[in-house]
């Protein structure tokens, strides 16, 4: 494998100034390096890789081991293996297919929480479960990083298809966001939802306990009105709620990768159990393919080797996801946690240090909107910044088509500019025209330089659905997977989220005056003594 790094960073070197456009001469480089998927399309064209990159880097996932590790992942085999555990997060969207771990078919309980799942969001949408107020109008989903950006970006996405309750999303520990969210709902048809697995989290029950004194204001017996996504049933239970009202998830279903199952519960309500269904056969799709499709023509397997490419053998430090679909808005902020948390490690699975970076900063907004705050250092800036490129064919508002239209041009024409760029020659003689001579000319000529030869990859699909959503976050959880064994670490444990969280808790009862500062750094112990005076 270490020969395949060396070869790939030698490509490199022999190719790092070529014009990614002296590739597409001969005509066939589009569709060369294009490939498609039930529908959807990845046309990574506009990057430096050439067939002999393409043909080292699918090596260098062959000799990584990524087929003998997805085989494993997806027979339940404990590819955690740091905390021992299977990583079965597919098993949520595929419980018609019997999985057996450690002796036990883990579908069957699968279907049952499944079951009870569609069960409750159907009785909620129809109006069977009234709360103390009559049918409820608004869903309040309580719960911090996998447990709110995925549910919270999905809901946002799938707006068109929503035809049940409203719902809403408190995350921060800062009062301001439970009071802002809360401000204009009314307790008695409003349900809760809290998520936390272990029912320990601090922020999210904090915001529980601050959401269940306001529900208390109008509501009799404000539990009554909270449902849980969570496996402890004896806290859920000491808290007041149902065992009806509780939906647990397994430990093989990490916190990112869970909104397929229970976390998913306000977007079943928003959008229906068959809605949401379609949301699971479009992973399932994706699941499919990425298990079946040749290296070559693999969709999670290509986009992650693109990604390789560029940030251990080019050397680009970010990553910029850029959905031109104003419902995606959430896409990058998920992406942020679903890859860094991933894949953000210093250490291989045998505990020795990383010879290489990790995972990228991964960033992003919504086009239009960024084309007028950061594509000017994208353009011009100093620092190369690979972009992907999300599109839909057709968007939701058929008598606004024609502003989908001017989304789509935007959308293509970025990805062309950074592509080709403009030359100092083509920039004078447009500022020729304006009448400008002498020094004067090549000044302002110079300001209107446009490197290019930036890359970039755009991800077509024909409309956001909830199948199509469905195989987006399966494609980037299996561009995850084969990053991650390829760089040797594992993506499914989050050590460093840990530290911060241990120290928050020492702090507390310093900044409440019943501790000390002295075993704090003098910086820690000047801001603690400023907030606590």
């Amino acid at each position: 494998m270490n020969q395949t790094w060396d070869a790939l960073k030698d490509h490199h070197a022999a190719v790092e100034g070529r014009p990614i456009l002296d590739l597409f001469s001969d005509g066939s480089r589009a569709a060369a390096f294009t490939a498609k998927a039930d529908g959807m399309m990845l046309d990574y064209a506009k990057t430096n890789i050439d067939a002999r990159g393409r043909s080292l880097l699918l090596h260098l996932a062959e000799t990584a081991g990524v087929a003998q590790k997805r085989a494993a992942m997806f027979a339940g085999a404990k590819i955690n293996e740091t905390e021992g555990r299977a990583v079965l997060h597919t098993a949520l969207r595929n419980m018609d297919t019997p999985l057996v771990v450690d002796g036990t078919d883990v579908t069957l309980a699968l279907r049952d929480t499944y079951a009870r799942m569609q069960g409750f969001a159907a009785d909620v949408r129809d109006g069977r479960f009234t709360g103390q107020g009559g049918k409820i109008t608004d869903v309040v989903n309580i719960g911090i990083g996998g447990s709110d950006l995925g549910p919270a970006m999905a809901v946002l996405a799938l707006a068109p298809f929503h035809d049940g309750p409203r719902c809403h999303f408190i995350s921060n520990v800062d009062g301001a966001h439970a009071a802002d969210i809360l401000r204009g709902l009314n307790p008695e048809t409003t349900l809760v939802i809290v998520a936390s697995k272990t029912f320990t989290t601090i922020e999210t029950m904090t915001n529980a306990e601050t959401v269940r004194l306001w529900m208390a204001q109008k509501v009799t017996d404000p539990a009554a009105q909270f449902a849980a996504v969570s496996t402890a049933a004896e806290k859920t239970a000491a808290f007041g709620i149902a065992s009806e009202r509780v939906f647990g998830f397994e430990d093989w279903v990490g916190g990112r990768y869970s909104m397929w199952g229970p976390i998913g519960l306000s977007l079943m309500l928003a959008v229906g159990p068959e809605g949401f269904a379609e949301f699971l056969r479009g992973g399932a799709a994706m699941d499919a393919h990425f298990r079946t499709a040749p290296f070559a023509e693999n969709l999670p397997v290509l986009l992650a080797l693109v990604g390789i490419w560029h940030n251990q053998i080019c050397g680009y430090t970010t990553r910029a996801v850029l959905p031109y679909d104003q419902r995606l808005s959430r896409l990058p902020a998920y992406l942020q946690q679903l890859e860094m948390e991933s894949n953000g490690k210093r250490v291989a699975m045998d505990g020795t240090d990383l010879p290489y970076h990790s995972g990228p900063v991964v960033w992003g907004e919504p086009g239009t909107n960024g084309q007028h705050a950061f594509y000017q250092l994208i353009h011009q800036g100093t620092r190369v910044v690979p972009c992907e490129f999300l599109v839909a064919k057709r968007g939701h508002e058929p008598d606004l088509a024609h502003q989908h239209l001017l989304l789509v041009a935007n959308c293509l024409a970025q990805s062309e500019a950074l592509l080709r760029g403009r030359s100092l020659p083509e920039a004078t003689e447009i500022m020729a025209r304006k009448g400008l001579s002498g020094a004067e000319l090549d000044r302002q000529a110079r300001h209107r330089v446009f490197p290019g030869n930036r890359p970039s990859t755009t991800l077509a699909y024909d409309q956001l659905t909830p199948f199509v959503l469905g195989q987006i976050i399966a494609l980037y959880e299996h561009r995850v997977f084969v990053e991650g064994v390829i760089l040797g670490v594992n993506s499914y444990d989050q050590w460093g989220v840990e530290l911060g969280k241990e120290l928050a808790l020492a702090l507390q009862p310093v900044l409440e005056g019943k501790t000390g500062t002295e075993a704090k750094d003098g910086s820690t112990a000047q801001l603690a003594a400023w907030f606590r005076s």
